[in-house]
C-alpha cells in the first residue's frame, strides 16, 4: 500500500492546542480508592507515576452530583472539598508535563439506594430494572434497586449537573473533560433503543435517543471550551444490558453530530469489547465513525503496542488509550518504545480499597 505510513506510538501529536510528544493515553480506569467519594492523598502518587512530558491521562470516572454514584468509594467533583482534594493531584501530573482531563460520569440506573442521597431510588431513561451482577469482572458483584424514569422536567437539571462538574474540573486545574457516554451508564441509557422506552422527545427515534447527548456536550462545550471537552461512546458494547439494535448506525449519527461542536476529540471502545475485559470476533469496526468525525480520534479495548501501532499507521485511530497496561506498567509509554517486557496485571486487586496494592506497587523497568 503506498500511502501506508509507519507511525510509532511515541510519535508526537497536535491534540487540538495540546502538543502530545506520544500516542499512548491512559484510559479512564474505575479505581475505588476515594474514599467517601473524595479524592485521596494517594492519588497524587498513582496519577503522577503515569504521567510523562506532553502524555495525556484521563482520570476515572468522577461523579458529577450526589445521584451519579453506583460504586463504593468513586470520586466526585461536585462539592467544594472534591475540588480541593483533586488540585494535588493535578499539580502533580502536571509537574511532570502531563496533560491531564477528568472523565465526568452519571452511572443512571447501574446503583443502589445505599449510594444515592436520602436512599432514594436511581434515577435513568427508563423504570426498566437491571439484572444483579454476580462474579462480575468489572467491580463487586452488584444489587441494582430499580430505577425511576427521569421526567422531561428534571432532564435540564442533570444536564446542569455536568456543566457545574465541567466548571469544577477546570478550577482544579484540569486541562479539559471527558464526557463518559459509554458502558451502559446514564448517557448511554438514553441513546440506547434496547433500553430507552420513552414516548417524548428523548426517546424512540435515534434523534431523539442521541438528544440528551448532545445537549450535555453543547452545555459543557459552552461552559469551557470546545478545545476543553471530550466524549467517550461504546455503540457496540452490551456492558449493563445496555445494548443497540444497530450500533453502526447510532455511532455514525454521534459522530456526525459531534462534528458542529468542534470538541477536541472522540474516544470509541472497539466492537471487539463486547463485554468490556474480554474481547471477541466480530464484523464491525470503529472506521466509518472514525471517518465521519472530523477532531482527533482515540481507540480504546484490547490494545498492545504492535496492534497500537498498526491502527495509527492504518489511520484507524490518531491515539490509542491503554487501561489494564497502563495500571500494571507506570511507565508504558517508555516500555513501548525500548519494547521492553511487561508487568501482568492482577485482576483481583482492580477494585480494592487499598491505597498501595494494586494502585501504586506496580514495578517500573528500573
Amino acid at each position: 500500500m503506498s500511502d501506508y505510513i509507519k507511525i510509532s506510538l511515541l510519535t508526537p501529536y497536535e491534540l487540538g492546542k495540546f502538543n502530545l510528544s506520544h500516542r499512548v493515553v491512559l484510559a479512564p480506569l474505575t479505581r475505588q480508592r476515594s474514599y467517601n467519594n473524595v479524592p485521596q492523598p494517594h492519588a497524587i502518587l498513582y496519577y503522577s507515576q503515569r504521567a510523562t512530558e506532553g502524555g495525556l491521562l484521563i482520570t476515572e470516572a468522577t461523579g458529577v452530583s450526589d445521584t451519579a454514584q453506583g460504586y463504593q468509594d468513586t470520586p466526585g467533583i461536585w462539592t467544594k472539598e472534591q475540588v480541593e482534594a483533586w488540585k494535588p493531584i493535578v499539580d502533580a501530573v502536571h509537574a511532570k508535563g502531563g496533560i491531564f482531563f477528568c472523565q465526568i460520569w452519571h452511572v443512571g440506573r447501574v446503583s443502589n439506594s445505599v449510594f444515592q442521597p436520602n436512599g432514594q431510588t436511581p434515577i435513568s431513561s427508563t423504570d426498566k430494572p437491571l439484572k444483579p451482577v454476580h462474579n462480575s469482572s468489572y467491580a463487586d458483584a452488584a444489587e441494582f434497586t430499580p430505577p425511576r424514569r427521569l421526567r422531561r422536567d428534571e432532564i435540564s437539571q442533570i444536564v446542569q449537573d455536568f456543566v457545574l462538574a465541567a466548571r469544577n474540573a477546570i478550577e482544579a486545574g484540569f486541562d479539559g473533560v471527558e464526557i463518559h457516554g459509554a458502558n451502559g451508564y446514564l448517557i448511554e441509557q438514553f441513546l440506547k433503543d434496547q433500553v430507552n422506552d420513552r414516548t417524548d422527545d428523548y426517546g424512540g427515534s435515534l434523534e431523539n435517543r442521541c438528544r440528551f447527548a448532545l445537549e450535555i456536550v453543547e452545555a459543557v462545550v459552552n461552559e469551557v471550551g470546545a478545545d476543553r471537552v471530550g466524549i467517550r461512546l461504546s455503540p457496540f458494547t452490551d456492558f449493563m444490558e445496555a445494548v443497540d439494535s444497530n450500533p453502526v448506525a447510532l455511532g455514525l449519527y454521534m459522530a456526525k453530530a459531534l462534528n458542529k461542536f468542534g470538541i477536541c476529540y472522540l474516544h470509541m471502545i472497539e466492537p471487539r469489547m463486547k463485554m468490556v475485559l474480554d474481547k471477541c470476533e466480530t464484523p464491525h469496526s470503529l472506521q466509518p465513525m472514525r471517518n465521519a468525525f472530523k477532531g482527533s480520534f482515540i481507540a480504546s479495548g484490547g490494545y498492545g503496542r504492535e496492534n497500537g501501532i498498526k491502527a495509527m499507521s492504518d489511520n484507524h485511530a490518531d491515539l490509542i488509550s491503554y487501561g489494564r497496561l497502563f495500571l500494571a506498567n507506570p511507565d508504558l509509554p517508555k516500555r513501548f518504545e525500548l519494547n521492553a517486557p511487561l508487568n501482568k496485571y492482577d485482576r483481583k486487586t482492580f477494585y480494592t480499597s487499598d491505597p498501595v496494592i494494586g494502585y501504586v506497587d506496580y514495578p517500573f523497568l528500573e
